[in-house]
């Protein structure tokens, strides 16, 4: 009876690890509450449409081979014109975000019929950069915003001279982008991790 009694605490004990393991990839209420407003980011082999953990075996390829994504919004006013904006909020760490926001893609003069098909064509303030997380950094936060455009979006020159720190306050409140249509964001971590 004692050696039954070791195994099912051994047992129970290893249910309760795995558990704990489990919880490391699964996101956050916080993080799942950011998506809204049915945008979809699609990777050859990822469809994000909600916001999600980027599985283990994809980490490469999001870093070192896919490249720009397709970015689809179903709703997309076809005469409207959209700006939309990639940024690492956690850089170089989620704990420690001194170069926050990094900006990984800005994109302008988006068609709303071009959204609709997942056409990201338009003026490109920045090259997208893939998801690039240190080592040894953790989850990062990739996030996508979608807004509608109005007339005068542009990028001063200190912000052309450099993707880190990015204030993309200041930048939204500038260019008067208000909230907003579409927010997706993706955690990754370097994949060597």
């Amino acid at each position: 009876m004692t050696a039954l009694a070791a195994v099912v605490v051994l047992f129970t004990f290893c249910l309760g690890l795995s558990h704990v393991e489990a919880k490391q990839d699964t996101i956050n209420a916080l993080d799942a509450s950011f998506c809204h407003g049915g945008l979809e980011v699609i990777y050859p082999e990822l469809d994000i449409d909600k916001c999600l953990i980027v599985p283990k075996d994809l980490r490469e390829k999001i870093t070192t081979v896919w490249k720009a994504p397709q970015v689809y919004l179903s709703g997309a006013h076809p005469k409207k014109i959209y700006v939309l904006v990639m940024v690492d909020p956690d850089a170089p760490s989620r704990t420690t975000p001194s170069s926050a926001y990094w900006r990984h893609w800005l994109v302008m003069d988006i068609k709303g019929s071009n959204l609709k098909k997942g056409q990201i064509q338009g003026t490109t303030l920045t090259d997208y950069h893939p998801p690039s997380p240190p080592q040894k950094t953790g989850l990062h936060r990739y996030q996508f915003m979608l807004y509608e455009q109005p007339p005068e979006v542009s990028l001063t020159t200190q912000e052309m001279s450099a993707r880190g720190k990015w204030d993309y306050q200041a930048f939204v409140t500038r260019c008067d982008l208000g909230e907003p249509v579409a927010t997706l964001q993706f955690l990754t971590q370097n994949y060597k991790d």
